[in-house]
């Protein structure tokens, strides 16, 4: 196999820590099974003394993979490739066997013990209030972000606000229950792991002795829990290999530790640093200005990426007036390259996805999601419109009229709720309430106005009801006062209207509108499984991928880069931009020939500004 010069420096490394900088498309993987390879051929080193601890199943399977079909022959032994997680468990595993305890994983959302709702219930306990999914999900990140870490949550809560009512109360009844009743997540594993080696000697020297050499793929996604158990193994031998890429670290919300790259001189006196600068994947063009771009951040390595590769065609950005628009250009731009398998739409957040997946099925182009788990099908927002169709349909839907008499017009107390509860199921609920109990003419009013305005709504289609409900019901004004008590932003809200909306238009009834959003769900999860189709992704789950065509999209001031990092920024604190600029660098380096990047000028009835990026980027292509 032709290899550079660079990578055989890499690969011929033997003893003592090696810190391996590796740009985009550098061969990294490369690097790592030949020298894997090299230990064992050339160095006579048994396959089970060699560790090589990647941060995912796939990237583990890969690894296992390519190198069996290179080296299958190599020996009897089975070669070691892990995730940290897995490596973490056997460990713990062990530990458990010796001291005859039994832990339960609660990360199994099938089972009725599981991490969601002992939260919830905990959740529940101390704030006597259901939490929201969007809550639960900054919860648990919150939570994993102060295991990754190594800190407190009182340290954690002094960093950062959170929206979560009584959070340090939460996070401690949390880990007292796990530690009480022997329960372990996700992050416990490695938290968990590095407890068991810091206090059993005997299991401490058994994988020292277990393990002469331990390489690290994706360096830069490693938590400070994880680097402080492989620097714990690797002690006192230390013939540590770690391959990464500080330019594109992007995991900082899950507590990846950049910074811990940054230190390997000063942890290893006698540690080397390798580049490996040279990029097999992109055109030259892509190359050239993503070198350029990425030189914008202050904290990293000083590379420089260069590629051999030809000139192509210059990056495209693309300027639309609306989101419809953005759709339609996307659609045609496929339909004319016809080279599914190998193009990519990427963007910032998940949500993008919807208006996209609408398009194309409505267009027939087949798609994959490399996200199932879109939030969208059963966020609040979507069951409250619902709730509002389901009642104008039927104004006796006395379950529909709860979910939302508080969020419209009308000023509907809770009171008189509980008074129509006890009346007749057959009536209308506006009838009801007109026979509420002394009724003044102001409430008598707000009464008979409703009840036209659900008979109005009940012969409107969806799109129009969808915009009946947001403005003439007043639902625009719950959502911008949820906005103020529970920490939403009302774009994001005005978002799941918007994409309700487009779906809605081609939709002739209720029936109709609620079929076609079964149906999109069902497509998300079943996208899987599509094998010759556009590939859709957020660019955190694309690093690592490739494709001839790449399209961003979505690229809005306060979207990508986001509005906490652009704050953060404004009050001197560079490392969340810089981070955001990572992950954009990441993007654009998962195309090999064809780069556009899509933004807009008016979301949501509003103008919008191009993400900062596209500015910078658009000063080094004139």
């Amino acid at each position: 196999m032709n290899l550079s010069k660079e990578q055989k420096k890499a690969i011929s490394h033997m003893e003592g820590p090696a810190l391996i900088l590796a740009v985009p498309g550098a061969g990294k993987t490369t690097v790592l099974i030949h020298r894997t390879a090299n230990l064992i051929l050339n160095n006579n080193i048994s396959p089970d003394k060699i560790l090589s601890i990647t941060f995912s199943k796939a990237s583990a399977r890969d690894m296992k993979n390519r190198f069996n079909n290179l080296y299958d022959d190599i020996s009897h032994i089975p070669i070691h490739f892990s995730t940290i997680h897995s490596f973490a468990y056997s460990l713990i595993r062990e530990y458990a066997f010796k001291n005859r305890i039994r832990y339960t994983f609660i990360e199994d959302n099938r089972k009725e013990l599981n991490k969601y709702n002992i939260l919830k219930r905990i959740y529940y306990c101390i704030n006597q209030d259901y939490i929201t999914e969007e809550k639960l999900e900054t919860l648990i990140n919150s939570i994993g972000y102060i295991k990754n870490m190594l800190i407190t949550s009182e340290e954690f809560a002094a960093e950062f606000k959170t929206d979560i009512k009584n959070f340090k109360d939460i996070f401690n009844s949390y880990e007292i229950y796990k530690r009480t009743h022997n329960l372990i997540d996700f992050d416990d594993m490695l938290t968990l792991a590095l407890e068991v080696l810091q206090k059993d000697k005997y299991l401490l020297n058994k994988y020292r002795n277990r393990y002469d050499y331990i390489q690290v793929d994706e360096g830069q996604d490693t938590s400070k829990a994880q680097i402080e158990i492989i620097k714990t193994i690797a002690y006192p031998k230390n013939n540590l290999f770690i391959v990464a890429d500080d330019d594109q670290s992007i995991y900082g919300f899950r507590g990846a530790y950049p910074k811990g790259l940054f230190n390997f001189s000063k942890i290893y006196k006698n540690g080397k640093i390798f580049y490996m600068e040279q990029n097999y994947r992109s055109s030259k063009n892509i190359v050239s200005i993503c070198n350029k771009f990425i030189k914008q951040n202050t904290l990293r390595y000083n590379k420089n990426i260069f590629t051999q590769n030809s000139f192509v065609e210059p990056i495209n950005i693309i300027k639309v007036n609306t989101l419809e628009n953005q759709y339609e250009y996307l659609v045609n731009e496929l339909t004319q390259k016809n080279n599914y398998n190998n193009s990519a739409i990427l963007y910032r957040n998940n949500i993008s996805a919807i208006g996209i997946i609408e398009y194309l099925e409505r267009n027939n182009i087949p798609f994959s999601m490399r996200d199932v788990n879109i939030k969208f099908f059963n966020h609040w927002v979507v069951h409250d419109i619902l709730s509002f169709f389901s009642l104008a349909e039927d104004t006796s839907n006395i379950e529909s009229f709860e979910k939302v008499y508080f969020k419209m017009k009308g000023f509907i107390s809770k009171k008189q709720l509980n008074y129509i509860k006890a009346l007749n199921y057959n009536h209308s609920v506006f009838h009801r309430l007109l026979n509420y109990p002394g009724l003044n003419r102001f409430y008598r009013k707000n009464f008979l106005e409703l009840k036209l305005d659900f008979k109005k709504l009940s012969k409107m289609e969806p799109h129009e009801g969808i915009c009946y409900i947001e403005k003439d019901l007043e639902y625009e004004d719950y959502l911008r006062e949820s906005c103020m008590k529970l920490g939403h932003t009302l774009d994001s809200l005005k978002s799941i209207l918007h994409f309700m909306k487009i779906i809605a238009s081609k939709s002739e009834d209720l029936n109709a509108f609620v079929g076609r959003l079964k149906y999109l769900e069902y497509l998300c999860t079943q996208s899987k499984n599509i094998k010759n189709g556009i590939t859709l992704s957020t660019i955190h789950s694309a690093k690592g991928l490739e494709f001839e065509n790449v399209y961003i999209i979505d690229l809005i001031e306060g979207d990508f880069p986001n509005t906490n990092s652009i704050d953060e920024f404004e009050k001197g604190n560079i490392q969340s931009l810089e981070e955001e600029r990572r992950l954009f660098y990441v993007g654009m380096t998962r195309a090999k020939k064809h780069l556009s990047l899509v933004t807009l000028n008016n979301r949501n009835d509003k103008e919008v500004n191009p993400s900062r990026f596209l500015i910078e980027l658009k000063n080094f292509i004139s």
